[in-house]
């Protein structure tokens, strides 16, 4: 009981931080002018929330893009600030902040943001479920942790490689592997570079995409050659390393039996005949 009123204080103390931080606006939205006519235009009152859609998506990056120009610090803090809170308590929905990233600070400020970003914040998840919570993670899913800890177990001479495979291949969510390291006793060094390393391919995809929804105006933007020519290394990007991780694998690592829910195959055919 006491774990959890522990963690339940942070969650409190960063989330009223998050408030105030995203409350307290810097001046500068009464100032804002028509790019063509140079006119004021009408105030607009924003509410900072973290964006479920991509018009969402496309209104708060328009609007934080105008804040950076005279307050960069600020932005900046307030995104890193968002994006470990998500992170370090296991809130789904990184994809959209990593397309923010893109559209915010640009394809390579915005990748390297994301890695350090994800990395630090899978990290602070990883040592809160190993101070707060590694006995209610068993208590809630007894099953998914006991076949982890017996691939990890199988795996322990190439453990890197196998989380790395875990990562470009997600037979689990990355969320519930960040809560369930700790219980698996997986070296916080070997989690730290696996997820920095593991989580590149996904982050460049996001980060790129954001920074080409950013530009785009129509339909017609979409096929232009430009556009295509992203498109296209954006997919190389994902589909190398996957492959050769994938290689990897086959002669050094034992990841059969799980599907992509992180569930055994074999209990889910049986599950399957008793129906």
């Amino acid at each position: 009981m006491r774990s959890l009123a522990g963690l339940a204080a942070i969650v409190a103390a960063a989330s009223l931080y998050l408030y105030l931080l995203s409350t307290h606006l810097p001046p500068g939205r009464e100032h804002l002018k028509s790019a063509s006519e140079g006119e004021d235009q009408a105030v607009q009152e924003f509410s900072l929330k973290f964006p479920s859609d991509l018009d969402e998506l496309r209104e708060l990056a328009e609007m934080l893009k105008f804040y950076k120009r005279e307050h960069h610090g600020y932005v900046l803090l307030l995104f890193c600030s968002a994006y470990l809170y998500k992170q370090s308590f296991a809130i789904p929905g990184s994809s959209f902040l990593n397309m923010l990233a893109g559209a915010i600070f640009g394809p390579w400020e915005g990748l390297a943001l994301a890695c350090l970003l994800t990395t630090l914040g899978s990290t602070f998840c990883f040592l809160l479920s190993s101070v707060f919570g590694k006995q209610h993670v068993v208590e809630l899913f007894p099953e998914k942790v006991l076949l982890l800890q017996r691939k990890v177990e199988e795996n322990r001479s190439s453990l890197f490689f196998f989380l790395l495979f875990l990562r470009f291949f997600p037979m689990t969510p990355n969320w519930f592997l960040n809560i369930t390291c700790p219980v698996l006793n997986i070296p916080m060094s070997i989690f730290f570079f696996s997820v920095f390393i593991g989580l590149i391919p996904y982050n460049f995809i996001c980060v790129r995409t954001g920074s080409i929804l950013s530009h785009i105006h129509s339909l017609d933007d979409i096929f232009s050659w430009g556009t295509l020519a992203q498109l296209l290394a954006i997919a190389l990007m994902a589909l190398v390393p996957g492959a050769l991780i994938k290689r990897y694998s086959k002669d050094h690592l034992k990841v059969d039996g799980m599907d992509s829910n992180g569930q055994s195959v074999v209990k889910n055919k049986q599950e399957r005949k008793k129906r």
